[in-house]
């Protein structure tokens, strides 16, 4: 019986070689279908509704595009006689999904073209959103949602965030869907990685290759993957994406550390390390001050001309140094252990870049440093 359950377990193991895998990335979170790619819509609106916060007479452009609004309806009104503040011109940015069809939903946002105050309680009128090709895409209308506020009264101002931009969620309707074409002619689709490597690349396509047969995939370069589609899915390509999408793959990671010189932060990978090395790092600080003196001597009133009033400098300088921290590292130290012992010693976070930066062109840092 023993044996019986010995064999099930071989067999299961032999069935495919990643059938146990749990550790990995899916392939869908590190690549994308080449071909599914965001589309930017633009246009121009005017919103109304503002409570005397928007466009002044100095706006033309403001001025023009309501008395044009207004011919819409029937109505003929010169641009002199125009005097509200209650509407301001804005305009209007998208994204359209790579599938997005007809009747969807996308948010909008708006930002104030003119010199409004803030665009808080305006409603968008009816405007259309066009893409690089000039076609409309999408029709934007609706209330205009602003996380900020501004109010000013006799000089007084108060104000958060940026009230002269907003979104309205949901605010357009798709009127012409993108046909993403997915699988070409030929059977053939292409995946682009997010981060390029060379390594992932070919771990991804032998994941493919070892699921789907040889020849199924193939690598382009370090970011472009070519599959074929296998003749038995061709009448269901969505479900073989689906399955390659769901394969689990160990993305290669370069070796980075990222540094903020504004916020002292320092971020970087477990598998950063550091070549033996010797740290010697001290301040030395020259303090000078000036003060000024004014003589006066008692006798000038007795003496006559020739005596004045002086101004006398008093210089005093002061230089201090402090201990140098000196810190020496052994082979395949991490640079959390770095700095980690640069912390006990009380280095700042400015210490700390600037000798991440001096390990680096000494070529005992084998990583990129990426300074924000």
């Amino acid at each position: 019986m023993n044996s019986i359950k010995g064999l099930i377990f071989i067999l299961l193991v032999c069935v495919h070689p990643l059938a146990f895998a749990e550790t990995g990335v899916r392939i869908k979170d590190l690549c994308r279908i080449s071909s599914a790619v965001d589309n930017n819509l633009v246009g121009y609106g005017l919103v109304s509704g503002l409570a005397g916060s928007g466009d002044s007479m100095r706006s033309g452009t403001t001025v023009q595009s309501l008395r044009n609004a207004l011919l819409r309806f029937g109505i003929n009104v010169n641009t002199n006689d125009v005097r509200s503040r209650n509407v301001a011109a804005v305009s209007l940015t998208a994204i359209l999904p790579p599938y997005a069809q007809s009747g969807d939903k996308i948010d909008v946002n708006v930002t104030s073209m003119g010199d409004a105050h803030s665009l808080v309680g305006g409603t968008l009128l009816l405007a259309s959103l066009t893409g690089p090709d000039g076609k409309i895409y999408a029709l934007a209308q609706g209330p205009v949602s602003v996380g900020g506020f501004q109010y000013d009264l006799f000089g007084n101002l108060v104000q958060k965030n940026h009230p002269t931009a907003g979104i309205i969620p949901s605010g357009a309707t798709v009127e012409k869907g993108i046909d993403t074409l997915m699988v070409n002619e030929d059977g053939q689709l292409h995946y682009s990685l997010y981060d390029p490597d060379l390594t992932t690349v070919s771990r991804i396509v032998n994941s493919i290759n070892l699921t789907f047969g040889s020849g199924t995939a193939k690598a382009i370069n370090a970011g472009r993957i070519e599959v074929n589609l296998p003749i038995e899915h061709k009448s269901n390509p969505v479900a073989f994406l689906t399955a390659v999408e769901g394969l689990k793959v160990d993305p290669d990671r370069k070796a980075k550390i990222v540094v903020n010189e504004r916020t002292g932060t320092v971020v970087s990978g477990g598998n950063v390390t550091v070549a033996p090395v010797s740290i010697t790092h001290g301040d030395l600080t020259v303090i000078i001050t000036t003060d000024y003196l004014v003589s006066q001597p008692s006798f000038v009133s007795r003496t006559g001309s020739g005596v004045s009033t002086q101004i006398v400098p008093d210089t005093n300088i002061d230089v201090s140094e402090e201990e140098p921290i000196s810190i020496s590292l052994n082979a395949n130290t991490s640079v959390a252990e770095l700095v980690a012992a640069l912390n006990k010693v009380k280095a700042t976070s400015r210490d700390v870049i600037t000798i991440l930066q001096a390990i680096r062109r000494a070529g005992a840092l084998h990583a990129e440093l990426i300074i924000q």
